[in-house]
């Protein structure tokens, strides 16, 4: 009879960047996803916490078609009637370019509590310096 082996326990989680200069957001999103989740590792458990920490520099630098740019709209709700703001791609990427990187992941990661601490492994940085070289990440892409 074959056992299933279930990782029990706290790991300490590795630390990787990714630069997300000319590549498209799916697929650096993907990818960024996959390692805050845990799949790349072979013991890799559903509905446990073991994934990496990421760093993702150069967002500015995103490889975005000029017609999504103009279409793509990210809305948010005060609460109060009347409340709805939305905003296009291109001014969210001038503004708040990490906020583009973190939304598209959220959407990939379990919407619960795991998720919710599982995003806040995840570092963005709109341009090349980041403040986590103490922690030795190793690059990925």
């Amino acid at each position: 009879m074959e056992k299933t082996y279930v990782i029990k326990g706290k790991q300490e989680p590795n630390w990787v960047v990714v630069d997300a200069t000319d590549q498209t957001l799916g697929r650096v999103t993907a990818l960024i996803a996959s390692y805050l989740l845990g799949k790349h590792k072979p013991t890799f458990t559903p509905g446990v916490d073991m994934g990496d920490a990421v760093v993702v520099i150069n967002v500015s630098k995103l490889r975005i078609t000029p017609k999504r740019l103009d279409t793509k709209m990210y809305h948010r709700v005060s609460g109060y009637p009347g409340g709805l703001t939305s905003i296009r791609l291109r001014d969210q990427l001038e503004q708040h370019p990490d906020r583009v990187i973190q939304h598209a992941v959220w959407g990939m990661l379990p919407h619960n509590k795991l998720g919710r601490k599982i995003l806040k492994r995840l570092k963005v940085y709109a341009g090349n310096e980041h403040p986590h070289a103490a922690q030795n990440p190793t690059p990925i892409v």
